[in-house]
């Protein structure tokens, strides 16, 4: 299989980003599937502290905020790891001179299938779980008190576009292409942990939640990868697309908090 050559977001200006340990890799694909969690707890111990009975199971409506929170950590951990390679976040976000022509069209078809695919598998999961398109929906747009759900529109789609994309696919993408000849593995390996990164976002004890939640946006990440490993350019424009997905989810919180 081959790829294109082109500059890699968050280098120093070379095509071949910093090699990074195999221990450490694995680690920042695992980290924001931790951090959700570890927000979510600290969700529900302040509920719980605020005289909330079953704490646990209220967390869950805060994801959109619990969410943000872990963003804003990996967007820490991006940063420093960037700097101790000599680049920044910026690159990540900096379209590529020259290549807006090429990666325009390009968007556009990855943005179509995408969408068909982060849907169509949504509903059809659903479905087949749930016996309703929609029966996975209830879960995650819970009431928030107003605040709260203002609070997730301006952080949660802003948070979610500046750090997932980026980790993924800009940062360790890449790497892992340093650590791996096989190249069916360097987009298959980023795509599952950015699917699977969905189960704990929110934590419900349910397993036909977490085979939904899990496998909802596998095909997605799939496209997303494969597209973003032959074309990294096209990494800037994705994270503006995605910055508007996340705004219709914050949304959609803000609906119904608004009853």
């Amino acid at each position: 299989m081959s790829y294109a050559l082109t500059k890699q977001p968050g280098t120093t200006g070379t095509s071949r980003p910093a090699r990074l340990p195999g221990t450490l890799v694995t680690g920042l694909l695992l980290s924001r599937l931790v951090f959700f969690a570890v927000f979510q707890v600290v969700a529900a111990l302040l509920l719980a502290a605020a005289g909330t009975t079953n704490a646990w199971t209220a967390s869950a409506a805060w994801w959109p905020l619990t969410a943000a929170a872990a963003n804003l950590v990996s967007l820490g951990v991006l940063r420093a790891l960037l700097r101790r390679e000599g680049a920044g976040l910026a690159g990540f976000y900096r379209p590529h001179a020259g290549s807006w022509e090429g990666d325009l069209w390009r968007l556009l078809l990855v943005t179509l299938a995408g969408g068909a695919l982060a849907a169509g598998t949504n509903m059809m999961l659903a479905s087949w779980l749930y016996g309703d398109p929609q029966g996975g929906y209830m879960l995650l747009v819970q009431p928030l008190p107003l605040w709260a759900a203002i609070t997730a529109v301006v952080l949660f789609p802003v948070t979610t576009a500046l750090a997932e994309l980026p980790t993924y696919y800009g940062y360790l993408q890449p790497r892992l292409a340093q650590l791996s000849r096989h190249g069916w593995l360097v987009v298959l390996v980023p795509a599952l942990f950015h699917a699977l990164q969905h189960i704990t976002l929110p934590v419900l004890f349910d397993a036909t939640y977490l085979l939904w939640r899990g496998l909802m946006f596998l095909p997605f990440a799939l496209l997303l990868s494969w597209a973003l490993r032959r074309r990294p350019s096209l990494l800037p424009y994705l994270v503006v697309i995605h910055f508007l997905l996340d705004l219709q989810a914050a949304l959609a919180v803000l609906a119904v908090a608004q009853g």
